[in-house]
């Protein structure tokens, strides 16, 4: 069992690295850091980046009973509060200055979504009811401003005027909707309403794990589909193995939270179907690959593919008792543990790699990378093994 090594990579080296980046002097976390290890103090800092590092600093603070890792998620939450929430129009900019003045002053749904996550989880940290209501402020404000009645958008300018989703489309799309967006909004609520109980939290669910069955999910190729327009026509033809694998847990963990016999019937087959799908396409033996876009396979192996599969195979495990899945999740963090963990930065991961383990060039710290993902894999992994 690697549960020994997955609590010391993560007391020992991902808890400290994120530490040491405290910006002492304009609050919350440094924004940038190269594949070099060169520190940026005066690069933007992400709403994106800020929201993960609450959520993975509470977390830390209530699994390990950590007060450092309490006054880290405190950091995190006091930038949050007083910088990156728009105090005229309401909401989460995309970004803010080092000192914390606005920078790209875009709303986007999925931003406000890991805002919500990690304010969540703040709450069940702290006991502090200021930020479980910025939470539901959040969520009020995705419902009344970011949603039409098929479901929710993505883009806005700072007074929610429409604004083209540049940020979340990729494969050259533009999209109205996305099945990431949905999927971390999915994440959020679930994290609301384990925290709160809010019956409108729980009605909002509902609807989006409709919208996963009846819109996203492909049942003739057992996955997800990415980008859509907006009556949910898919825009590409991609397979994403990274976030159909994330899903098949992360979803999971909403049905276990929202406790509907029903809902669980309808989508545990699409959960397993997709995870299935994903491994059978996409696992090399070592590592997932990051997706198939038009029939090609993109070998790239992504951090944050790599965290989530490790998380899927074990809740596999935990569901079936199948020592396969558990060797599989096992073969994964070898593979990290061999490639993608930097022990020149004290233990952070490599954004990504070629298949033969070389071209780490992507940043080490940036909006987008972060400790939520393979933070995330050391907590679930312990939560569920280290019994």
């Amino acid at each position: 069992m690697f549960t020994g090594e997955i609590r010391a990579h993560l007391v020992n080296d991902l808890i400290p690295f994120w530490d040491r980046l405290r910006d002492e002097k304009n609050g919350g976390f440094y924004g940038f850091m190269d594949a070099d290890l060169n520190l940026e103090r005066e690069a933007k800092k992400g709403g994106i980046l800020n929201s993960r590092i609450l959520w993975f600093f509470s977390n830390c603070a209530v699994y390990l009973k950590d007060e450092r890792c309490l006054l880290d998620a405190k950091q995190a939450y006091e930038f949050l509060r007083d910088h990156l929430v728009d105090s005229r129009y309401g909401g989460v900019y995309w970004s803010v200055q080092a000192d914390g003045t606005p920078a790209d002053t875009l709303k986007h749904t999925y931003n406000q979504a890991f805002a919500i996550y990690g304010l969540s989880s703040y709450y069940e940290a702290s006991g502090d009811r200021e930020a479980l209501q910025l939470a539901f402020t959040l969520a009020n404000l995705v419902e009344e401003k970011m949603r039409d009645e098929n479901g929710y958008l993505e883009s806005f300018n700072r007074d929610f005027s429409p604004s083209d989703n540049e940020k979340l489309s990729e494969h050259g799309v533009n999209a109205y909707r996305t099945m990431n967006t949905l999927l971390h909004l999915l994440e959020a609520y679930t994290e609301l309403y384990r925290v709160s109980k809010d019956s409108m939290i729980r009605g909002k669910i509902c609807e989006m794990l409709d919208i996963v069955a009846e819109k996203v999910y492909n049942p003739e190729l057992k996955r997800q589909e990415c980008f859509f327009d907006a009556d949910y026509h898919s825009l590409t033809d991609l397979h994403s193995y990274g976030h159909d694998i994330e899903a098949s847990w992360l979803t999971e963990r909403s049905l276990e939270v929202l406790d509907d016999p029903a809902y669980t019937a309808k989508i545990l087959p699409i959960l397993h179907a997709v995870r299935d799908c994903s491994m059978e396409k996409g696992f090399s033996g070592e590592y997932l690959f990051n997706e198939c876009d038009k029939g090609v396979q993109d070998k790239t192996a992504v951090w944050w593919v790599q965290a989530e599969t490790v998380v899927a195979m074990v809740n596999a495990y935990q569901k079936s008792g199948n020592p396969d899945d558990l060797e599989c999740a096992e073969k994964v963090w070898a593979f990290i543990r061999r490639v993608l963990i930097d022990r020149a930065s004290g233990g952070e991961w490599h954004s990504e790699t070629d298949p033969d383990g070389t071209d780490h060039r992507r940043p080490m710290v940036s909006q987008w990378k972060c400790p939520y993902h393979n933070g995330r894999m050391c907590l679930e992994v312990l939560k569920r093994l280290d019994k």
